[in-house]
């Protein structure tokens, strides 16, 4: 799902609600990030009175939760990469900063809920990314090593994890972030996952 317009969205709102104004170029500093850091951050850059942080992020979260069900949209064609991945035999799995309720809700709203063998939200790890822990857990799952792995990322957290499991990654960020130097650490950085061709996919064990 495209989510980081959603996030970005709930984030200013939420945020707002407690006095502190956020522009989007903030809220995508913390893009990949897990909601309880991102709101421990600014918690302690602009502490806010009266609301607990975790109140602010249950609010977030809920937020965000809504706009996936009656807003979200796949990213561009996303059903081409799937289709691709799982016409060479591979089995897939999420592996999300997001909570497993909003993993859930997005995958349930695009249709596409039964095609992943595992779910793992980084909210069951100890850190978030860029830690690798929940691209270890997702391997687990899979019952492959990490370096059998080829990992999808947005974010420059998500290719510092993934890396750092010891998978492959391929890169497709967002256009304004195309040039975020988070991303070299990726194997091959896509445009679009329209550009995602089976020899990309055979880059598995090569991290």
């Amino acid at each position: 799902m495209d989510s980081e317009p959603l996030w970005r969205r709930a984030e200013r709102e939420v945020f707002a609600g407690v006095g502190l104004e956020l522009s989007d170029d903030d809220c995508r500093s913390t893009m990949g990030m897990r909601c309880d850091a991102v709101v421990a951050l600014w918690y302690r850059r602009r502490p806010w009175p009266e609301v607990s942080p975790a109140e602010v992020q249950n609010r977030i979260e809920a937020r965000v939760l809504t706009l996936m069900r009656t807003e979200g949209e796949a990213m561009p064609e996303v059903e081409h990469a799937l289709d691709k991945v799982e016409g060479i035999g591979l089995e897939l799995a999420v592996a999300s900063s997001s909570s497993p309720q909003l993993i859930d809700g997005a995958l349930e709203r695009l249709g596409i809920l039964s095609r992943f063998l595992a779910r793992c939200s980084a909210f069951d790890e100890r850190h978030g990314k860029p830690d690798p822990a929940v691209f270890l857990t997702a391997a687990r799952c899979l019952g492959v090593e990490p370096r059998a792995c080829l990992a999808f990322e947005d974010s420059p957290p998500g290719v510092q994890s993934a890396r750092r499991a010891g998978m492959s990654v391929i890169a497709v960020p967002d256009p304004e972030h195309r040039h975020d130097l988070g991303f070299k650490e990726a194997n091959l950085v896509l445009d679009t996952l329209l550009d995602l061709r089976p020899e990309h996919l055979h880059c598995l064990g090569d991290a």
